[in-house]
């Protein structure tokens, strides 16, 4: 998938009140459940429906390493979507995401000013109407490279020109080269 979108998803499901199923028959219990039926799953995970039955009898207990890693994505994704849904719109009307990034940032301004990107650690809190913007995008299915402009935005608005304090030329930021990235909520 996408560094940001990764991220985002992250942040989510760190507000899961319960732990998602561990080993792979639960796994796929919980697939054949959520997706009524064992051949939907196969579809899905590019495996024989027979296989799917092994899995949900215990017959088969450990998958290899691609299918753990479908399977363990697939689950992730289903697990929890109420829960998922309100912390998501608990940090899109009220609370706000926080971003921790060690990136690569500077900014176009007028000429003068000390414009260089440069290595940064970041951890900056940005406002609810930045992460609504961010889960409506990724909702929508926006790029990397768009969820990338919304965050720069957000760090422009309220890194560098401190929510409209400072700054005031400040025309865009630049934000590349991202080494670490993790949203809170």
């Amino acid at each position: 998938m996408s560094l940001f979108g990764d991220g985002l998803d992250a942040a989510a499901q760190k507000a899961f009140t319960r732990p998602a199923p561990k080993s792979a028959p639960a796994q796929m219990r919980y697939l054949v459940k959520q997706l009524k039926g064992t051949k939907p799953v196969a579809q899905m995970l590019r495996i024989s429906q027979r296989t799917v039955e092994r899995y949900v009898k215990d017959q088969i207990k450990e998958p290899r390493p691609d299918l753990a890693a479908r399977l363990e994505r697939e689950v992730k994704k289903r697990w929890q979507p109420q829960i998922r849904a309100k912390a998501r719109q608990r940090a899109a009307t009220t609370g706000g995401i926080v971003i921790d990034t060690r990136a690569r940032i500077g900014y176009t301004a007028p000429i003068g000013s000390t414009d260089d990107a440069r290595l940064r650690h970041l951890t900056v809190a940005l406002p609810p109407q930045y992460a609504a913007r961010l889960f409506e995008a990724q909702e929508a299915g926006a790029s990397d490279q768009q969820l990338r402009k919304i965050a720069a935005e957000g760090l422009k608005d309220m890194y560098f020109q401190d929510n409209g304090r400072r700054a005031g030329q400040l025309e865009e930021v630049c934000f590349t080269d991202i080494e670490h990235l993790e949203f809170d909520l």
